[in-house]
Order: structure tokens, then C-alpha cells, then sequence
């Protein structure tokens, strides 16, 4: 379940730090929850694929370990991305 160009492009700009920024943990972040969001919808409709299953759960996994280091490194802007995207710890 890959974004589309135009949804992606738009992310990043969103929460890009700096132009040109694609790798900082809150475009990540935000990426992840995005994919995720859309994995989530086409689970509610699929409920027995669980190939698709095992991959949100590693992708929530990995935007867990992204807001981790984040909150360690930064708290600031840790909770700065969790107010954004609505997320609650």
C-alpha cells in the first residue's frame, strides 16, 4: 500500500524542518502514519488479509522507535509532532 506521489510530496512538505528534508524522524513519522492510516481502511474492508496485517503492525512499530529517539533527542518537537498528527503516547 505505497502513497501516491502527490499525497507524499504533500506530506513532506508539511513536516519537512528544513526545504529539500525527507529524512528527519518527523517527515518519517509522518509518512508512516499516513501509510498506515490507509493500510488501516482497507483492513476494515479486508478482514482476513493478514499479510497486510503484519506489515501495519511493523510499520506502527517503526513510527514507535522514530518518536522514541525523537523524544529522547528532542522533547520539543516530539510533542510538537504528536499534536499534529494526533497522536497520543
Amino acid at each position: 500500500m505505497a502513497l501516491d506521489v502527490s499525497t507524499k510530496q504533500k506530506v513532506i512538505k508539511q513536516f519537512a524542518v528544513v526545504k529539500g528534508d525527507t529524512g528527519s524522524p518527523e517527515v518519517q513519522v509522518a509518512l508512516l502514519t499516513e501509510k498506515s492510516n490507509k493500510l488501516a481502511e482497507h483492513l476494515k474492508i479486508h478482514k482476513k488479509d493478514n499479510h497486510s496485517r503484519r506489515g501495519l503492525i511493523s510499520m506502527i512499530s517503526k513510527r514507535r522507535r522514530l518518536l522514541f529517539y525523537l523524544q529522547k533527542k528532542d522533547i520539543k518537537r516530539y510533542k510538537e509532532i504528536t499534536k499534529k498528527l494526533g497522536l497520543s503516547k
